[in-house]
């Protein structure tokens, strides 16, 4: 594993990564925490390039194409990952799979054939796991098989992971056969987070007198956060639908707030997030900041794969590499 000039398995601290579409960090920083050291960040949107130099100065980020990218460069790193596009197989979108030229599917499959990493982790949206897509699903996994690799796809919920949104997300590991023996998603934990919990010391933080009561009314896990696209939706919590939900919680999903209701906000006022609450409901950390202007940043945050739940597979996957399973962080749950 990794490239150690002695030839010795290195460290837990000194597993490599490469990750594509990186977008707003949230796998990266994930991945970061279960150990994983980034040779390369790719990113072809510039704010959310910039959020990840303005976060991590010393990664290496590539603003531009994955198609750009030589695989070559990275020969045998320990991790290939990434959140590939996924509007080829959104219920939001056309769900054209193999057939829309934002699939990036194919570029991941050429990236692994030249770095020939150890494992790979691709995740996303719940929609791929549908019927519709089993012929696509084969061909991948048939793909990597060629390449020497065993894969399995896992449908997770993340709020299983403490992050306090449902946000199915559609995940697939593959590794190189030894070390895939020794991989498992791992069982449930029933550990959840709600709304009312995450973000209570942020409504409290200016001295609102209705912080307490909404938090109880908040008492619930939300709704997947919607970050919308940059031809449809803007800064606001998503379609009708979403937004009735969100009310159920308390939570004005008609916009993003520029500040926290304060000590002259009215009691039974229903706030709208700010752009860091969103950010925590995604399960960001506190630290991790995102750059751009409202709406570019919220698209940021709303798009992002939580932190959390890349931090937990990310142990899995560590774990199988050195020989063992990772049980402190995160065990896993299928959804559905």
């Amino acid at each position: 594993m990794g490239r150690s000039e002695t030839g010795r398995e290195p460290e837990v601290e000194q597993l490599t990564s490469v990750e594509i579409c990186a977008g707003a960090g949230g796998q990266a920083s994930g991945l970061e925490r279960a150990g994983f050291e980034h040779e390369l960040a790719v990113e072809i949107e510039p704010p959310a390039a910039a959020t990840l130099r303005l976060n991590r100065p010393q990664w290496n980020v590539f603003e531009g194409d994955v198609r750009e990218v030589d695989g070559k460069a990275f020969r045998g790193i320990d991790l290939l990952a990434g959140g590939v596009p996924c509007p080829p197989f959104s219920v939001a979108g056309k769900q054209l799979g193999a057939d829309d030229e934002r699939d990036l599917f194919p570029e991941a499959i050429r990236l692994v054939r030249e770095a020939k990493p150890t494992a790979v982790m691709l995740e996303n949206v719940k929609g791929l796991a549908s019927q519709r897509f089993a012929p696509y699903r084969s061909s991948i996994l048939q793909e990597f098989d060629a390449l020497g690799y065993d894969a399995d796809w896992k449908l997770l919920e993340s709020a299983s992971f403490g992050v306090p949104q449902l946000r199915p997300r559609f995940i697939l590991v593959a590794m190189k056969r030894r070390y895939f023996k020794k991989f498992s998603w791992g069982v449930r934990d029933g550990q959840t987070t709600t709304v009312g919990e995450a973000l209570l010391p942020a409504m409290a933080a200016e001295g609102w007198s209705g912080a307490e009561a909404w938090s109880i009314r908040a008492n619930r896990v939300a709704p997947t956060l919607v970050g919308g696209s940059k031809k449809h939706g803007g800064a606001d919590l998503g379609p009708t639908r979403a937004k009735a939900a969100w009310l159920a919680l308390g939570v004005n999903g008609k916009g993003i707030a520029d500040e926290a209701p304060n000590i002259e906000t009215p009691a039974d006022h229903i706030p709208k997030l700010t752009l860091d609450m969103a950010a925590t409901v995604q399960g960001f950390s506190a630290e991790w900041k995102i750059s751009g202007r409202k709406t570019a940043a919220y698209r940021q945050i709303g798009n992002a794969f939580p932190p959390p739940v890349a931090e937990a597979i990310g142990l899995r996957i560590r774990g199988a590499l050195h020989g063992r399973a990772e049980s402190s962080v995160g065990k896993l749950e299928a959804a559905g």
